[in-house]
């Protein structure tokens, strides 16, 4: 009896939510905003940290010579400091869903913000490699941190018609980040690099007093006058809020009434269709090659013949349009066109090292190196978006350790070898994006959720 009292209550709750899912759909004027100053300001803070993402990926490539010559390090040493990064984003990984739920999305930037200043003034005042590995592993674990905290927050605080191209922007700076350090990397000494990259993490910090938390944690915490609040802020005095603050509410009370909100929930067999996604697309992204040629592009572009601070320029300047282009194009054409696309152009990185590489540079960040946060951000509904969040930035950073730490010993075993083992993963992530990955512009988080997860059955 008491089941049958708990089933007909999840029903009724689950026709509710739906209800009101269908009612949005067809009433766009109330689920759609514009971009209004509080929203631009929230917005720009959180890809601060996204910047010192970029400074950090593309540190490594142009002070490699001068640190190994500054500290005599060997090429393994070397090779250890560059994948510490990864290491650190995979112990960031193990609790950001967790410290994200706990703390809400400005408190884990802010935490994040602490470490990336720690690992960066380490690394700064490092008088041998082993400074230097603690630095960069304090720099990957507020990476790990913020490449989950940043998306989920954009997106839970844009409105549908501006979600996709707004956390793209995250992509946008990362890539602005590597741009930056490969750039001012030829000018400055690598200590001095290290303490420009502390720059935005010290904007952010200071930013977070100024921008709202997100809506939706808000509702989780059972703040829900905060989130009514935090919408007019985020929306606009002249945009009416209730559709929207319903909508949320009520999905967070139906979750609430079949869920626990336990870590192992997101193992369910409802989840297993976004689970794969997630999971899949991440994996996919790291084993395609780009963190091996990231954090070593000067050596790659030398070893290929070709000089490398003009590699590495070129490299850097040349992700900048096409994700600059994709910000503005991901609420337009959607997220698989983007990634289909991407699929093919790394196919050319095997027989022509320089032209593949920049052709993989440009196209990979608008693409697997973008979109699978994007996606991430969107299908889990936020009783287990934690947990799942953890479990995809722990699959991201493991692959990417694999990478940046083998590849330069795949290097010196075959130089073509590595990029055709490449190719292919690119080629098989092609195929997944095709056969599995589902179009999501255009629909609330809700919507998006209940499609995939079918979380209220």
């Amino acid at each position: 009896m008491v089941m049958e009292k708990s089933h007909s209550r999840k029903n009724q709750h689950r026709e509710k939510l739906l209800l009101k899912l269908e009612d949005g759909a067809t009433n766009d004027v109330y689920n759609d905003g514009g971009a209004t100053p509080v929203l631009l300001l929230s917005v720009f803070i959180a890809v601060c940290g996204s910047l010192v993402c970029g400074c950090a990926l593309g540190y490594s490539s142009p002070v490699q010579s001068g640190i190994i010559a500054d500290l005599k390090l060997s090429t393994a040493d070397y090779s250890l400091f560059g994948s510490m990064l990864t290491v650190g984003g995979l112990l960031g990984s193990l609790v950001c869903g967790k410290l994200t739920d706990y703390f809400g999305r400005r408190g884990t930037m802010g935490l994040s913000d602490i470490l990336f200043l720690t690992g960066w003034v380490a690394i700064a005042f490092s008088k041998d490699a082993w400074s230097l590995d603690v630095g960069r592993l304090s720099v990957g674990c507020a990476m790990g941190l913020t490449v989950y905290v940043v998306p989920v927050y954009i997106a839970e605080i844009t409105p549908r018609n501006l979600r996709g191209g707004s956390v793209l922007l995250h992509q946008l700076m990362l890539c602005c980040g590597i741009a930056l350090a490969y750039i001012l990397g030829l000018l400055a000494n690598w200590r001095v690099l290290s303490l420009i990259g502390a720059v935005p993490c010290i904007i952010q910090f200071l930013g977070l007093f100024f921008i709202p938390e997100s809506p939706r944690w808000l509702v989780k915490v059972g703040h829900e006058k905060g989130c009514e609040s935090t919408l007019r802020r985020l929306r606009g005095k002249n945009f009416d809020i209730a559709h929207e603050a319903a909508q949320i509410k009520d999905c967070a009370e139906t979750i609430d009434q079949v869920s626990q909100d336990s870590f192992f929930d997101v193992f369910q067999m409802k989840y297993a269709f976004a689970l794969t996604i997630s999971l899949g697309l991440m994996a996919l992204a790291s084993f395609g090659g780009t963190n091996g040629i990231l954090f070593y592009a000067t050596t790659t572009f030398e070893s290929a013949g070709v000089s490398g601070k003009l590699g590495t320029i070129a490299m850097a300047l040349i992700q900048l349009p096409p994700t600059f282009l994709g910000v503005f194009l991901m609420d337009k054409s959607g997220r698989r066109p983007l990634l289909l696309d991407y699929g093919w152009m790394p196919h050319f990185s095997p027989y022509l090292a320089l032209f593949g590489i920049l052709i993989f540079s440009a196209t990979f960040p608008v693409g697997m190196g973008g979109i699978p946060f994007i996606i991430m951000s969107e299908i889990f509904p936020i009783n287990v978006k934690g947990a799942a969040g953890s479990l995809a930035t722990i699959v991201s950073w493991s692959s990417a350790w694999v990478v940046s730490y083998s590849f330069n010993f795949m290097m010196d075993w075959s130089s073509s070898g590595t990029f055709f083992i490449f190719t292919s993963i690119n080629v098989l992530a092609l195929v997944f994006v095709a056969k599995l990955v589902p179009e999501t512009k255009g629909r609330t988080l809700e919507e998006i959720q209940e499609s995939l997860t079918h979380t209220l059955y």
